[in-house]
């Protein structure tokens, strides 16, 4: 799993977080994608590495900018499985 952060520049409201987080999900196989315009920032959480021009193709097509990427390895939470006793 890999943590991706990108610095996007121009986001102003939740609907523009909301566009960029669209965008990305029709773009690539994510896991997790949010995006906060306070932080100026979106965080993705992939099984797979992005390459990082198509991922600005895609963020520069909604009208914003994407800016550096920093990424962080990240390992899979264990899942809390409840044993069934009879």
């Amino acid at each position: 799993m890999v943590k991706m952060i990108l610095d996007v520049d121009g986001m102003a409201c939740g609907m523009c977080e909301a566009h960029v987080n669209e965008a990305v999900r029709a773009a690539f196989p994510v896991k997790k994608v949010t995006s906060s315009h306070a932080k100026g920032e979106t965080v993705i959480l992939t099984e797979q590495d992005i390459d990082d021009a198509k991922l600005k193709e895609v963020i520069d097509k909604t009208g914003y900018e994407m800016g550096t990427v920093t990424r962080e390895p990240r390992k899979s939470l264990p899942r809390n499985r409840w044993m069934r006793r009879n």
